[in-house]
């Protein structure tokens, strides 16, 4: 009998969990879904926003083009429903947050909060770094690259596609901050061996920029500069999440003095 009570107090506790994943899954499906049906009206202008880069260094009496029959109908809601799923990262991230740190230790609370926003940040600052810097030069390039005779005129669909991934690719490659802070925190390495490490590192940046980008220099270069500055950024800052001897980092000691200092102050 004591058996069964133990594993009907097991089951409801996780029961409880499942419902309330279920609850930030719905929050985070609305929140989607709304916003989705706000773009939708827009779905053409967004697409025409989005395409500026290259429809600007196009040549004269060119456009782009739709192969498909539905292309023109269903690729600028496609981008609607990737723009929601872009502008509710905060939402998302915050039912995770909400769903997660009650589990969690009042220091990792402390470290983690700031790692999601920071991540949220560093994102979408790739993608914007991606619109406002590489695209231009980048189609520029490659519409001038074009041998004579040859017309370049782009399918919407693809150039949706190619975008969004190069969007995913700025934006991942622009956590190394956060991947570096990370790895130093859990113990894994040290400032000191990063650093030790850095023409690794580099080369292994320009590697990782290759896959990424598309076959040209100048998209691979503007993407691993950037990935390498942000390395030493990151390893700049991953020395206040050094651990010492007592398990502790100098930035969980920092919070520690500053709630002794507010507890002594009331």
């Amino acid at each position: 009998m004591a058996k069964n009570n133990a594993t009907h107090d097991l089951e409801q506790p996780f029961i409880a969990h499942l419902i309330e994943l279920r609850s930030r899954l719905l929050w985070i499906v609305v929140c989607v879904i709304v916003v989705f049906i706000g773009l939708s009206f827009y779905a053409n202008q967004l697409y025409t926003y989005l395409a500026e880069p290259l429809l600007q260094y196009l040549p004269k009496n060119s456009s782009m083009i739709a192969i498909d029959v539905a292309s023109p109908f269903f690729t600028p809601f496609k981008l609607a429903l990737v723009a929601a799923i872009f502008i509710s990262v905060p939402m998302i991230l915050y039912q995770f947050w909400a769903f997660v740190a009650p589990g969690l230790y009042q220091h990792e609370r402390r470290m983690i909060f700031p790692l999601l926003l920071a991540s949220t940040t560093l994102f979408y600052s790739g993608a914007a770094f991606a619109y406002f810097v590489v695209f231009p030069l980048m189609f520029q390039f490659l519409t001038t690259a074009a041998p004579e005779g040859v017309a370049m005129m782009t399918d919407i669909a693809k150039y949706l596609d190619f975008v969004l991934a190069l969007f995913f690719a700025f934006g991942i490659a622009f956590q190394v901050p956060v991947l570096t802070i990370v790895l130093v925190w859990t113990g894994i390495t040290t400032p000191e061996s990063l650093a030790d490490k850095r023409p690794y590192v580099i080369v292994g940046i320009f590697i990782v920029a290759m896959f990424l980008t598309p076959p040209d220099a100048i998209s691979q270069t503007l993407l691993a500069v950037p990935m390498c500055l942000l390395f030493e950024l990151g390893l700049l800052f991953s020395r206040f999440w050094v651990r010492g001897d007592d398990g502790d980092n100098a930035l969980e000691k920092r919070f520690d003095a500053i709630e002794r200092e507010e507890d002594d102050f009331r």
